[in-house]
């Protein structure tokens, strides 16, 4: 009887490790965590375009949801050059009608992130995918893409400077960098995480002048309040001219190119120039790319060469940048 009874107890342990493998084999497996892609901050509307071949142009979401599915070449750029794109998109389409185009001008370090992260998130709203062409004001984005094996070959296709914006007629008297450290002066900067105009320029000539500590209060970030009087914007192209318009900022840097569309725009504001060493004039160069696994590579490269063009270049020069020479416009391997 003993046996009979450890016979049972065997086949119920038995029985019993079946169901519980048979129930984790039916249980449902987790689901993968979401890929967390690159964050745009709130009301960027304006950096987010989508012109389609009519000549409509839509913002925001609606222009992020058509970009992969609608357009014929993609471009992230960055940001700076926000203001001039209509123009050269539009002599683009004319040299090209009937192309549906989407555009994206970011600081550059944050477009880098959304590379690499494959898509942007935007309003809570996630929008995967990669663009065709890619540029930034630092060579060294661009050699992180070929290091990851996604762009092979570049070109320089223009030139910027730094200036300083302050209000209308210059009520604090700002001539120069070593005025932004004065305690009656209030500055709105680029941030140093993903804008290249402080990550690779203004972030050196600040600490020549041995100001970078005393503004940064020793912090890197974005949107925030780094010490008494400076603040770090999330895409300064916009911020520094509000809060300039607003008086909660006195001065900030700026390209140039930024300066003269904000006075162009009607904003309060005017620019002082910088001497070569500070404003970097002979240093700035942007660098552009097509990405090797460009689902629309013809484009890409339609493209690049529109900028060689007379007419590319002086679409850009229209809004005070200065051109590539024609050494600097041939696309080489990168480095």
């Amino acid at each position: 009887m003993p046996g009979q009874y450890m016979n049972a107890a065997r086949n119920c342990i038995c029985l019993a490790l079946l169901v519980v493998v048979f129930a984790a084999s039916m249980a449902p497996v987790p689901a993968q965590e979401k890929r967390p892609f690159a964050v745009i901050p709130a009301n960027k509307d304006h950096d987010l375009k989508f012109y389609a071949g009519s000549g409509a142009v839509v913002m925001g979401q609606a222009a992020l949801a058509r970009a992969q599915a609608d357009s014929d070449l993609i471009l992230w750029l960055a940001g700076n050059q926000f203001f001039a794109m209509d123009e050269v998109v539009a002599a683009f389409q004319r040299a090209h009608p009937g192309l549906k185009i989407a555009v994206v001008t970011l600081p550059p370090g944050l477009i880098l992130e959304a590379i690499k992260k494959g898509g942007w998130q935007y309003g809570g709203a996630d929008f995967p995918g990669l663009p065709d062409v890619y540029a930034s004001v630092n060579l060294g984005h661009l050699k992180e893409l070929k290091a990851a094996g996604l762009m092979q070959s570049y070109m320089t296709y223009m030139h910027n400077e730094l200036q300083i914006m302050v209000a209308k007629g210059n009520p604090k008297r700002i001539r120069g960098i070593a005025d932004l450290g004065r305690s009656d002066v209030r500055t709105s900067m680029p941030n140093p995480i993903n804008e290249g105009i402080m990550q690779f320029y203004a972030r050196k000539v600040l600490e020549r002048h041995g100001l970078w500590q005393e503004l940064s209060g020793g912090k890197e970030c974005a949107s925030c309040q780094t010490s008494e009087r400076n603040w770090f914007a999330a895409v300064h192209h916009r911020e520094t001219p509000e809060r300039i318009r607003s008086g909660q900022s006195d001065a900030g840097i700026v390209w140039k190119t930024e300066g003269l569309e904000a006075i162009r725009e009607g904003a309060p504001v005017e620019a002082v120039d910088l001497p070569a060493e500070d404003s970097l004039r002979d240093e700035v160069a942007y660098a552009i790319g097509p990405l090797t696994n460009s689902a629309r590579s013809a484009n890409a490269a339609a493209y690049l060469a529109f900028l060689r063009t007379d007419v590319g270049q002086a679409a850009y020069a229209k809004f005070g940048f200065v051109r590539a020479t024609s050494e600097e416009l041939v696309l080489r391997p990168l480095p």
